[in-house]
């Protein structure tokens, strides 16, 4: 499928020299940090790009999702459907005249090749089906209600990612090309997608964030760090990874003690023979003979520790990647105090009206509600309470989060320990100047003193040509990581995730469980991320 394949935007080299191929029924994940080149290798692959050395081979009838869909606001939902239909109702059209054909000329060899190819190719199309499994797939996606008539202008952008997922599903391409497929998809949805693609008898390659998708359907993993190739799930892709890692690491440290060895052979250790020790005096008369031969031992150790060291030297492997990782040191320690955080971080204490009913909890809420949003009877958190939210959309996780962040109006009560310290991960992240980079919010945000206690660089989340950019240049994972980097640089009394591990890598995600899972802090933490919850080991409060 791609051979070599090299891209170069600006002075940074994005592809350097991946190669990938692919069989009917492989179902290939792509993984990597943010900028590895994910997106990129789909879009050359799909024909969108151009590569600037390597070839593509491509099928002729591929399938592309990217993340940003261009759509025509004045089709309808009926024009995508027709569209996606047309090779299936071609097929049938086309097997329906050369039956006739044939009965006519039932001798032609020409007719029985031409015949038995696009039978053949119906049948790896189902296209027989068509129309049932368009129906089938816009149910599946969320789509069933919504009118054929309905204009794609007046769709949202997550219904209008669903239809062009559902199109790409519909047609059954041969090759089918998916950057980050389950973006607007609910739990059900996105089991309905992983049974649509381990059904395809095609090859399919995935890039995503979603490690339970991957599990899930992926019979391969291409990690571009390496590039390396991993056959099994991505628990399986986990273990071989630290395996090798740990296996490169011990070689390096290995070969850094014999370097160091040889150096001090060749500079010390070959001229100190029998140091401190003065010669006896029956051995003075051959003392310069003796002088003689080892210097010539001396001789020969110090020129082979010199050769085997330049040789080494020279062929040595190089130091381990310092892969991008997620180190918040910070967050699995106490929080920093009342004072640690910016004042915009701060949420103002309430004072709940019935001493009883909330007694001495970090926070404590009744009869929440906020109209056609959330409705709550009664939550507690206690310090060091680690509590997950779950819920369909709409449910009033993110609306929950809000209030108890202090930026949103309620009915009911809610008590804040007084000088609790209170920060907010949101799902959108938009800084106010785009001409800033990086470290400047970084530092107006925290204070000068504790970003450089706490530097941007040592959590590990912006790789440092990223860190002098203006932020409006980087991308939404990017943009993302940035706003994570402020809420644990100085980690609060109460932390509120809202979709804490979108745009971040499957290894970032992991780290963040990690570190969440040990952190002293109280963490409410509302994410559809099915490998997240799957592995929460505390509370729940499920709004559905």
């Amino acid at each position: 499928m791609a051979d070599d394949i090299v891209r170069i935007l600006g002075a940074r080299r994005i592809l350097d020299g991946v190669s990938l191929t692919a069989a009917p029924g492989q179902r290939i994940g792509l993984i990597g940090e943010n900028g590895a080149g994910k997106s990129t290798l789909l879009r050359i692959l799909a024909g969108a790009d151009d590569p600037d050395g390597g070839h593509v081979t491509r099928p002729p009838d591929l399938g592309y999702l990217p993340q940003e869909l261009p759509f025509d606001p004045a089709a309808t939902l009926t024009d995508v459907l027709d569209e996606a239909l047309h090779d299936a109702h071609s097929d049938l059209a086309e097997l329906g005249r050369l039956a006739q054909a044939l009965a006519d000329n039932p001798d032609s060899p020409d007719l029985l090749t031409a015949y038995g190819d696009r039978l053949a190719h119906a049948e790896d199309h189902d296209s027989w089906d068509a129309d049932r499994r368009a129906d089938l797939v816009l149910v599946g996606l969320g789509l069933g209600d919504i009118p054929r008539s309905r204009l794609l202008g007046s769709l949202s952008g997550g219904q209008r990612a669903r239809l062009a997922l559902a199109a790409l599903l519909i047609r059954r391409p041969t090759a089918l090309l998916l950057d980050e497929p389950t973006n607007h998809l609910d739990d059900s949805a996105i089991a309905f997608l992983e049974d649509q693609l381990r059904a395809l008898p095609g090859v399919v390659l995935i890039a995503t964030h979603d490690r339970a998708l991957l599990d899930a359907v992926c019979t391969d993993l291409f990690d571009l760090e390496g590039p390396t190739r991993y056959r099994g799930s991505y628990a399986d892709y986990q273990a071989a990874r630290r395996a090798a890692r740990e296996r490169r690491r011990r070689q390096y440290a290995e070969e850094q003690a014999e370097l160091a060895a040889l150096r001090e052979a060749a500079e010390v250790t070959a001229y100190q023979v029998a140091p401190g020790r003065l010669p006896r005096d029956n051995e003075k008369m051959g003392q310069g003979h003796t002088t003689g031969r080892v210097q010539n031992q001396i001789a020969r150790r110090t020129r082979a520790a010199a050769r085997r060291l330049e040789s080494l030297t020279r062929n040595q492997i190089a130091p381990p990647p310092e892969s991008l990782r997620f180190r918040p040191h910070a967050l699995t320690q106490r929080h920093a105090g009342p004072g640690a955080l910016p004042a915009a971080s701060r949420a103002d204490p309430l004072v709940c009206g019935d001493p009883l009913v909330c007694a001495d909890p970090l926070v404590c809420a009744d009869q929440l509600e906020v109209p056609h949003r959330l409705a709550l009877d009664h939550l507690d958190l206690a310090p060091g309470d680690h509590l997950l939210i779950t819920g369909p959309n709409g449910a009033g996780k993110s609306t929950l989060l809000s209030v108890l962040a202090g930026h949103l109006p309620f009915r009911g009560t809610l008590h804040r320990r007084p000088g609790l310290t209170v920060a907010l991960l949101a799902q959108d992240t938009t800084f106010e100047d785009p001409d800033q980079t990086p470290h400047q919010i970084y530092s107006r945000a925290l204070g000068n003193q504790l970003a450089e206690t706490v530097p941007l660089d040592s959590l590990g989340l912006l790789p440092p040509y990223q860190l002098s950019r203006p932020v409006g240049t980087l991308s939404v994972g990017q943009r993302r990581r940035l706003a994570l980097a402020l809420v644990i640089a100085a980690p609060p009394e109460l932390l509120l995730l809202d979709e804490p591990t979108n745009h971040l890598s499957p290894t970032l995600a992991d780290e963040l469980e990690e570190a969440l899972n040990s952190t002293l802090g109280t963490v409410v933490l509302a994410t559809h991320d099915r490998h997240l919850r799957a592995h929460w080991p505390a509370r729940t409060l499920d709004l559905g």
